[in-house]
């Protein structure tokens, strides 16, 4: 969903500024997850024959329809996104304890 929102908000992008304005996304989960986007026909990826390559990602009619649809969700989301990071390392250091 974040990666929609961006799409949404910043039109086409490249990778590389896609990764900035999703907080706390590796470049693994990121590549992932634009290829499944792609596969879903949610995003067009654009490879440029220019050295070094590059590479723009943009939302299809699909995907803006699904952005659309999640508007409500995605305001929910950033609202909450520290609170939900926060949880999240308090159960990592619960777990990390439980397993010394």
């Amino acid at each position: 969903m974040l990666i929609l929102e961006v799409l949404v908000e910043n039109g086409e992008l490249r990778f590389t500024r896609v990764s900035e304005l999703v907080p706390g996304i590796s470049q693994k989960m990121l590549t992932q997850t634009l290829r499944q986007m792609e596969r879903d026909g949610l995003l067009v990826r654009t490879v440029h024959p220019v050295v070094p390559p590059k590479v723009e990602y943009k939302l299809t009619d699909l995907g803006s329809s699904l952005g659309a649809a999640f508007c409500g969700v995605w305001v929910w989301a950033e609202a909450n996104l520290e609170r939900i990071e926060k949880a999240r390392k308090t159960f990592d250091e619960k777990a990390k304890r439980s397993a010394t």
